[in-house]
């Protein structure tokens, strides 16, 4: 696959997409009708809007979560951990099996390990139960880990392995799924959005077949169990939408605005005397340390170390995000990209399996490489999310396309490609870039000045 013409499409498609809506051609003044579509507002994708470039590790298991019960010493364990990228969406229906679990041993007073999307969600679960509430973690966010994902309603992101998962598995899922969603239900409509429901555009050449990476692994697939809570894709025939791709559908999903929907979990803990103390533990054995004699552990992708849990694959995600829009309220999916506006910036994001096994959280650049046609993917494995390519490669697509027009009601826009040409990649070169220490490019803005036109090496 040529990585510049699929990234470049994908994001020039984005933000087509995002452009006003107006009335094609042919079409009755009422437009689609009930289901028309929405205005939809260009995004503002320069290099110099990308305020950061993050990784999050996921914590995946074959098995699926861990959720089960451990003595150690004195002290019951309920694990609470594993969920790949399904941490946010079935956070609330995971803690709820967790607090079963830890209310069962009869105690009255239960603390969490970690507070990330599960360890929030266990301790307020736990207060509701009765208990005091008392989280142990070593970061809170907006350092956790969690507060790093996408933020969308992937309930079945990299959550298990079909050939591994046991038989009952399927349906403790679906109850962890509809047990989230009936919670988050209740988040919508709150100040500042924590939870709301957002359109989604798949976006699709010629045929409507999903374009997916090349895998090996039977990674597991639920939705279809759950179909009936989210609205069903309706498809956009040609002439019907601005997207630069003859077919497209839409739907509607859950999206989480992390960093406020973060702030009211722990704000919801301390309101009804939630306690939260910072502590590193390095061993099983230092939970004596505690005075709670049941614990849930939560610690996501740090149980790998902490219990020697060697079923933990980490699967590396790089996201670059660009200023928020208010005025923009969807996300786009096509050839692989993934973008997503949320109130708390614009996701950028390759939406493959992810880098299995990639432990760093050290932002990558790959132009280098894909310059030097050195983009290969290894079994079971592809590249790393490179939303900082993403919108490199964008800014010079758009400049190249700059004269052209998608020709829907003359609303200026862009189309894959510059004039005579079908890859707006076609005009750029590639210059490597340097990353200081902390994994962002040395101009302090990544990708600031890496691309620029010119005939691109193949």
């Amino acid at each position: 696959m040529n990585r510049r013409t699929f990234l470049g499409d994908a994001v020039v498609a984005g933000l087509s997409g995002c452009a006003r809506s107006v009335r094609p051609a042919g079409l009755p003044a009422g437009g689609l009708g009930p289901d028309r579509l929405p205005a939809l507002m260009p995004i503002r994708a320069q290099t110099d809007r990308i305020f950061r470039i993050t990784v999050c590790v996921r914590p995946f298991r074959a098995a699926g979560p861990r959720l089960d019960v451990e003595r150690v010493g004195d002290k019951t364990v309920v694990h609470n951990y594993g969920h790949g990228g399904s941490g946010w969406p079935l956070s609330w229906g995971s803690s709820s099996i967790a607090v079963e679990m830890a209310m069962r041993a009869g105690e009255r007073n239960v603390a969490v390990i970690g507070c990330g999307a599960l360890g929030m969600t266990s301790a307020i679960l736990l207060q509701r139960a009765g208990e005091k509430g008392t989280i142990y973690a070593k970061e809170r966010p907006p350092d956790v880990r969690s507060a790093r994902a996408t933020g969308s309603w992937t309930t079945d992101s990299r959550i298990a392995l079909t050939s591994a998962v046991s038989a009952d598995f399927p349906a403790r899922w679906e109850k962890m799924c509809r047990t989230s969603f009936h919670t988050y239900e209740s988040y919508l409509g709150m100040a500042g959005n924590p939870i709301e429901w957002t359109d989604r555009y798949v976006l699709f050449g010629e045929s409507k077949a999903m374009a997916r990476p090349s895998q090996e692994l039977d990674f597991a697939h639920y939705q279809d169990r759950v179909s009936d809570l989210t609205p069903r894709s309706k498809p956009l025939p040609p002439g019907t939408h601005p997207f630069p791709s003859p077919l497209a559908t839409r739907t509607s999903s859950l999206t989480f605005n992390i960093a406020g929907y973060s702030r009211q979990l722990m704000n919801d803990f301390f309101v009804e005397g939630g306690r939260l103390e910072k502590v590193e533990f390095h061993s099983p054995a230092e939970l004596s340390q505690v005075a709670e004699n049941v614990i849930i552990n939560a610690t996501g992708y740090e149980a790998r170390a902490l219990w020697r849990d060697e079923s933990i694959v980490p699967v590396r995600g790089q996201i670059a995000w660009l200023i928020p829009q208010p005025e923009v309220n969807c996300g786009v999916f096509y050839k692989g990209v993934y973008i997503l506006s949320r109130r708390d910036g614009i996701v950028v994001q390759d939406g493959g399996i992810g880098e299995m096994g990639g432990t760093t959280t050290r932002p990558r650049s790959q132009i280098g490489r894909l310059r030097r046609g050195r983009w290969k993917s290894r079994r079971s494995c592809t590249p790393e999310c490179v939303g900082e390519l993403s919108i490199v490669l964008l800014r010079g697509a758009i400049d190249s396309a700059r004269t052209s027009n998608l020709g829907v009601g003359g609303i200026p826009g862009w189309r894959a490609g510059s004039a005579g040409s079908g890859d707006p990649s076609e005009k750029l070169q590639w210059v490597p870039q340097r990353e200081d220490e902390g994994g962002r490019a040395e101009s302090g803005r990544p990708g600031n000045r890496h691309a620029r036109m010119g005939k691109s090496s193949r």
